[in-house]
């Protein structure tokens, strides 16, 4: 099939559910070929990951992950406000959650993070030149703990209980093509 075979129409939208981080939607579509369906669209908005690298180390965050009822190490993050750009997110949730300010900032790739449900995107930076403040700004149903392991370190456990968190291992493999590109 051809590229404009594969495109599917949407005839309408409803809105089934609103929450304080998503909306659910219903979706009526149409194939090329006559096939229709309904789909179910989770909206969201884009997440952010950003991976701090201070002297050789990662600088992580632990806390509790609700759905999953447990424990996740990983880099820190967040939720992009209305209008705000990633990047800012990437600065922001770096402050507020280690208490340090980046000094150079590299956005490493942006995927989506299940097209299958969510509409939205999920962006990955690289925060270098990094200043400690001393000072979080968490908030207020956050609780965390910000620590540094070495990359390393890092790397060769992603995967195992204490990392989780899927969305890790792909904000891992931008780094890794960043530091060692492939020719």
């Amino acid at each position: 099939m051809s590229y404009d075979d594969l495109v599917w129409k949407v005839t309408d939208r409803r809105h089934l559910l609103s929450t304080p981080v998503f909306n659910v939607k219903e979706q009526s579509e149409i194939s090329v070929t006559g096939i229709k369906g309904d789909y179910i669209s989770i909206d969201a908005p884009d997440w952010v990951m950003v991976i701090p690298e201070y002297k050789g180390r990662f600088i992580l965050v632990r806390q509790w992950r609700h759905s999953a009822s447990r424990l996740s190490v990983e880099f820190p993050g967040g939720v992009a406000d209305e209008g705000e750009d990633p990047a800012e997110t990437a600065s922001r949730e770096l402050r507020e959650e280690t208490g340090f300010s980046v000094g150079r900032l590299t956005h490493l790739g942006t995927v989506s993070p299940n097209p299958a449900l969510f509409s939205n995107r999920f962006h990955v930076y690289l925060a270098e030149d990094l200043v400690p403040t001393g000072e979080q700004s968490l908030d207020e149903d956050e609780l965390l703990s910000c620590f540094s392991l070495p990359i390393d370190e890092v790397i060769r456990s992603f995967g195992s209980d204490k990392y989780p968190h899927a969305l890790m291992g792909t904000a891992l493999m931008f780094y890794l093509r960043h530091r060692y590109p492939l020719s």
